[in-house]
């Protein structure tokens, strides 16, 4: 029996949350005209307040109601549409039906998930059926892991065109300013429980290579861990451990892997967050650290959590319009080569990173996926924005008011 036609360029499943919205908004003044959009979620009446709150050029969007409880509805949405892209979370309790509907039907995929467990389950159970079947599912398309994966790559390609050799010593320092939504938080809860009830799922998020295509292919260079002790930089800048480092430092790991160890089998890469310079900098990153510890603390015992729970935002809430606005993001990635030559590159944006930036990049790559067929890298499979997008993602970003940039030092 031959697929039903394709009704939809780009459905944005979840568009009821708190950054479905943002993404369906973004949509909403940047996509072409002509370009079939959608909104899906379990309520038809919800989506309908969303899409009355979305720019004009949105109010006559189709709304698709489908529950990722069942199979029925979520196999019909993949099959009609070209790209779906969902926030809906956390994905390790929601998220796996999807990707398996688009993976059998031939549909590219993005997600803007930051759970390990999530992706390595996804790539086990989808990665050869959405081969088979031509189909891009890119996950961490947000802020994890749009700003870590583009820059890596924008320093091996630098590097590759100078004839410097391959990368060995790059480090990630964050800067941001921006809040969290209820919604990240449940994704974190999900997380802790599962490492909490299983020593399996303990190992593999402590496995620097728990996405690789070919673990036992793995080279044995030893990994920077992602909880380091506080630091400081060569420019004097006292750094703290990145909560986002667990997942982003896989995923640029799993695409160096995927493109056959290009970036270099003695790539050893780690991820800090940057706080402040000079006395009082050491200060503010050990209270960072200190602070981090207490929370990931909290947040494992039940009744710790519950007091967390009554103090923290609610799934559904997030940053408020203003702080969104006044939010940014900078990640400054340094690299040493095999020829001793060091590259710095920067990925930056205005916005809260988390919300504001994120729907950018979730939008971009959406876009991506839906018109740039043809320029984008000849791959299908489980991918990751890298080796799915690649080029045609930054020149998106950069044409958003993004910043990706590269520079030789020495």
């Amino acid at each position: 029996m031959e697929n039903p036609p394709r009704d939809h360029d780009l459905v944005i499943y979840g568009a009821t949350g708190f950054v479905g919205e943002l993404i369906a908004a973004y949509l909403a003044t940047h996509a072409p005209a002509g370009l079939r959009i959608g909104l899906a979620g379990r309520s038809t009446a919800r989506l309908e307040a969303v899409r009355s709150r979305l720019p004009a050029a949105a109010h006559a969007w189709p709304l698709i109601e489908a529950d990722s409880g069942d199979t029925g509805s979520i196999t019909a949405l993949a099959e009609r549409t070209r790209v779906l892209f969902t926030t809906v979370g956390p994905y390790a309790k929601y998220g796996l039906p999807v990707v398996e509907a688009c993976a059998r039907a031939g549909t590219h995929y993005g997600d803007l998930t930051g759970e390990v467990s999530f992706v390595r389950e996804a790539i086990d159970r989808c990665d050869a059926l959405a081969r088979s079947s031509g189909a891009r599912i890119v996950h961490s398309c947000g802020y994890d892991s749009v700003p870590s994966d583009l820059a890596v790559l924008l320093l091996h390609q630098a590097a590759e065109a100078d004839g410097a050799g391959a990368l060995t010593e790059v480090q990630l320092v964050a800067t941001a300013k921006g809040g969290i939504s209820g919604g990240t938080l449940d994704s974190m809860r999900v997380q802790v429980d599962g490492m909490r009830s299983s020593a399996a799922l303990r190992s593999l998020i402590a496995d620097p290579y728990a996405l690789s295509p070919d673990r036992v292919r793995e080279p044995a260079t030893p990994q920077p861990a992602d909880a380091g002790p506080v630091s400081r930089s060569g420019d004097g800048l006292w750094t703290a451990p990145f909560i986002m480092a667990a997942a982003n430092t896989r995923i640029v790991r799993r695409s160096n892997a995927l493109q056959d160890w290009a970036y270099g089998r003695s790539l050893r890469y780690g991820e800090v967050m940057g706080v402040a310079r000079g006395p009082a900098g050491a200060v503010i990153a050990g209270a960072t650290a200190l602070g981090l510890g207490v929370f990931a603390g909290a947040m494992t015992f039940p009744v710790t959590r519950r007091l967390l729970d009554r103090v923290l935002p609610a799934p559904g809430t997030g940053p408020s319009a203003g702080t969104r606005r006044k939010g940014w993001f900078r990640s400054q990635v340094t690299a040493l080569t095999e020829g001793g030559h060091r590259y710095r590159a920067v990925a930056a944006g205005p916005g809260d990173p988390g919300y504001a930036a994120t729907a950018v990049m979730a939008g971009e790559t959406a876009l991506a996926l839906a018109l740039d067929g043809d320029r984008l890298p000849r791959v299908s499979g489980s991918l990751t924005p890298a080796t799915a997008l690649g080029d045609v993602l930054v020149q998106r970003l950069r044409a958003a008011g993004h910043t990706y940039e590269v520079a030789r030092l020495a």
